[in-house]
C-alpha cells in the first residue's frame, strides 16, 4: 500500500489525533485508524461496519449511487453479455482475462474436477431425506476438509490453487446431488463434454430412464445467473469467509462458513423470499391490497425483491436478469402462471408508482432470479445453493487474496459495552 498523502484529525477532550488517510483507485478516501485505540483510548461504533473498510481489495468493485458494479475493473453488464461464468472465474481469481490457451487449460482443469470422492455419496445419505439443500451443503462442504488432505495448507501456493479449482468444479455437483437427495432420485454424475451450466443442469434434472437435452436458452440463462452472482464486494457470506479465514481454517471450513451465511434470508435466501411473497400474494387483483400495506408504516410486510441496501438508483444486475427472464419465458411458453402474472404487474407498478419510484424501490436481482429458476423447474428450496454455486469463486478469490495480504491478522472486531459494570459475588442465601 503506498504511503498516505493526507490526514485526518479527530479532536476530543482537548486531545488531537493525526490519522492517515488511504486513496483507492476508484470511490472515496479511507480514514485509518488502526492506531486510534493506542493513540487515543478509544475506538470507533459502527454496527453492520456500514462505514467500515475491513480489507484492501483489487477483485470487486461497487458504486451504489450510480449503479456499477465491476469485477477487476470491468462492468457486469459487459461480462454478462460477452462473457461466460469460467472466463469470470479466471478474471476473479487470477485478475485479468485469459488468452485463449489460458481458458482452454482452465476450463479443462475445472472440467477435470467435477467429480467428488466416491465415499461422499455415504456421507449425503447421512441426512434425512426432507433436509434443506442448503443444510445438506453446509454439511457436505465442510466434510471436503476429510477428503481432500493434500490442499489443505494454507501457507503452499499450490494446495491454495488446488482446493480453488476444486471448490469451483465441485460445488455444481455437490449443489445438484443435494437437490437430487431431497426428491429420492439417483446421483446423476457430471459429464465432460458438457459445458459448465449445461453440466449442472444435466446433473439436476436428467434421470437415468430416459435422455435428456440441455435447450442452450436455458444454459445461457444459468450461466448469466452464475456470472451476475459470482463475486460481491465484502457483504456479509464474503465477510465471513475472510474472517473464518483469518484464523488459519482449511478454505472448505471457510466456504462452509459463508454458504451458512448466506443462508439467511436477507442474504441469500432473498429470491426465495421473494418467490414466496408472490405466493402469497396469489392472484393480480390482490396487488392493491399488498401495495397498501407496503406503504403502511405500521404494519410489518416487506416487499421483497425491491430495492438494494447498496445501490440507491438501480441494480446493474437487475437489467441483465429481466432480458434472461424474457428470453426463458417465451422459451417455455409460461404466460399464464398466476405467480408470474402477479410479478410482471407488481413490476409495472415499482417502475411507475410514485412511492416506488421515489422510495427508490425498483426491481433487483432477486426479483427476477427466482421468476427464472421457477420458470426452469427449480423448487424455491434450491434457489440459495444454486447462489452459493454461483458465489464460490468470489469467495475463494477473497479467501485467496486475503491470505496473501500482509497486513491482514485474525479478525477481531471490538464492542461497545453497556453491561453491568464490576460487582461483587453475593452467596445464593443472601440474593
Amino acid at each position: 500500500m503506498p504511503e498516505p498523502t493526507k490526514t485526518a484529525t479527530l479532536t476530543f477532550d482537548n486531545k488531537s489525533i493525526e490519522l492517515p488517510m488511504h486513496s483507492p483507485s476508484v470511490g472515496p478516501d479511507a480514514v485509518d485508524i488502526r492506531k486510534l485505540y493506542a493513540s487515543g483510548d478509544i475506538f470507533t461504533y459502527d454496527p453492520g461496519f456500514t462505514s467500515t473498510a475491513s480489507c484492501r481489495s483489487t477483485i470487486t468493485y461497487i458504486d451504489g449511487d450510480k449503479g456499477e458494479l465491476l469485477y477487476r475493473g470491468y462492468p457486469i453488464e459487459q461480462l454478462a453479455d460477452k462473457s461466460s461464468y469460467l472466463e469470470c472465474c479466471f478474471l476473479l481469481l487470477y485478475g485479468e482475462l485469459p488468452t485463449a490457451d489460458q481458458m482452454k487449460e482452465f476450463t479443462t482443469r475445472v472440467t477435470r474436477h467435477t467429480m467428488l470422492h466416491e465415499q461422499v455419496h455415504y456421507f449425503f445419505r447421512g441426512f434425512r431425506r426432507d433436509a434443506h439443500p442448503m443444510a445438506t451443503m453446509v454439511g457436505v462442504v465442510g466434510a471436503m476438509s476429510a477428503f481432500y488432505h493434500d490442499s489443505l495448507d494454507i501457507n503452499d501456493p499450490w494446495q491454495r490453487e488446488v482446493a480453488a479449482i476444486r471448490m469451483i468444479a465441485k460445488m455444481p455437483t455437490i449443489a445438484a446431488m443435494a437437490y437430487k437427495y431431497s426428491i429420492g432420485q439417483p446421483f446423476v454424475y457430471p459429464r465432460n463434454d458438457l459445458n459448465y451450466a449445461e453440466n449442472f443442469l444435466h446433473m439436476c434434472f436428467s434421470v437415468p430412464a430416459e435422455p435428456y437435452r440441455v435447450d442452450p436458452v436455458l444454459a445461457k440463462a444459468m450461466d448469466r445467473i452464475f456470472t451476475l452472482h459470482a463475486d460481491h464486494e465484502q457483504n456479509a457470506s464474503t465477510s465471513t469467509v475472510r474472517l473464518a479465514g483469518s484464523s488459519g481454517a482449511n478454505p472448505f471450513a471457510c466456504i462452509a462458513a459463508g454458504i451458512a451465511c448466506l443462508w439467511g434470508p436477507a442474504h441469500g435466501g432473498a429470491n426465495q423470499a421473494c418467490l414466496e411473497m408472490l405466493r402469497e400474494i396469489g392472484t393480480v387483483d390482490r396487488i392493491p391490497e399488498f401495495i397498501a400495506r407496503a406503504k403502511d408504516k405500521d404494519d410489518p410486510f416487506r416487499l421483497m425483491g425491491f430495492g438494494h441496501r447498496v445501490y440507491k438508483n438501480f441494480d446493474p444486475r437487475a437489467k441483465v436478469m429481466k432480458e434472461s427472464a424474457d428470453e426463458v419465458l417465451d422459451l417455455l411458453g409460461i404466460h399464464d402462471n398466476e405467480t408470474l402474472k402477479v410479478a410482471k404487474e407488481l413490476e409495472k407498478i415499482a417502475l411507475e408508482d410514485a412511492y416506488f419510484v421515489e422510495k427508490k424501490l425498483y426491481p433487483n436481482v432477486d426479483f427476477y432470479s427466482g421468476i427464472i429458476l421457477e420458470a426452469m423447474g427449480f423448487p424455491t428450496s434450491m434457489f440459495t445453493p444454486i447462489f452459493a454455486l454461483s458465489r464460490t469463486v468470489g469467495w475463494v478469490s477473497q479467501w485467496k487474496e486475503m491470505i496473501a495480504d500482509t497486513d491482514q491478522k485474525i479478525g477481531r472486531p471490538r464492542q461497545l459495552y453497556v453491561g453491568a459494570p464490576k460487582r461483587d459475588y453475593v452467596d445464593i442465601t443472601k440474593r
